[in-house]
């Protein structure tokens, strides 16, 4: 199949299942990006901070990753919520290796440590948990963020990757909704509007909706996430500073 055919299945259509072949060159993040965001509710009530970075590069059982970390913290009254999340991300074979997750409030308290090995479609937890996973290139819910911002972004298109490594998650289907400005700290911003639809009975009554509005450059950058947070419920983290324009710039 030719590149150009390949393109063209991938934004009419399901995803094929060779995608790595028709994935822009080079990946528009690096290690040393970050993006720092304001949350809020569905009032526009700021009700915590959030950051998202790269560290790295780091060896996990011989292979150098991306070290994907987001962070973030609320507060309504007199309660608080955090959530730390890491991934380790290969960026050759872009896919994960390890997966760590803390939230911690009031109403919940959720931890998750997860090791994946690709070779065996496999991946098992510190508690003992295990399965098997149905693609050779898994992900986790922090990489996936990342995955999208490689994906071609044409509105009308729609995206099903069976990638998420717990088969239980998946199928995650990425929608490309639209162009739209949008306001933030740093001003009024250029984006494209992607959802993505994810199975995740922990958190919601079946599948779970996230949207993402990325700068409509070669950044990608995560602008707006809107998603539901413990405590807050529907929740808004929009981006108030970032240090990666001048580095992706540079690719």
């Amino acid at each position: 199949m030719t590149k150009s055919a390949l393109s063209a299945t991938l934004l009419f259509g399901v995803c094929a299942l060779n995608y790595p072949d028709a994935l822009p060159q080079p990946l528009p993040f690096s290690i040393g990006e970050r993006v720092g965001y304001d949350v809020s509710v569905d009032n526009g009530r700021k009700v915590g901070d959030g950051t998202m970075w790269i560290e790295g590069p780091v060896d996990v059982r011989g292979t150098s990753t991306y070290l994907l970390r987001f962070d973030s913290k609320v507060r309504i009254a007199l309660l608080t919520g955090v959530s730390h999340s890491s991934s380790w991300f290969d960026p050759v074979r872009r896919l994960s290796l390890r997966f760590l997750k803390h939230e911690k409030n009031p109403l919940t308290h959720d931890d998750v440590s997860v090791d994946m090995y690709p070779d065996q479609k496999t991946w098992k937890s510190v508690d003992g948990e295990g399965g098997n996973s149905p693609d050779a290139l898994p992900l986790d819910e922090l990489s996936f963020i990342y995955f999208i911002r490689t994906l071609p972004l044409t509105p009308g298109a729609t995206y099903q990757f069976d990638r998420h490594f717990d088969a239980a998650r998946n199928p995650v289907v990425i929608s490309v909704i639209r162009r739209e400005m949008i306001p933030t700290p740093m001003g009024e911003l250029k984006t494209v509007l992607v959802e993505m639809r994810v199975r995740d009975p922990k958190h919601y009554k079946g599948d779970g909706v996230i949207r993402f509005n990325l700068t409509d450059d070669e950044c990608r950058l995560p602008a707006r996430i809107e998603s539901t947070m413990p405590i807050v419920g529907k929740a808004v983290l929009t981006m108030k500073s970032e240090n990666a324009s001048a580095q992706c710039a540079k690719h």
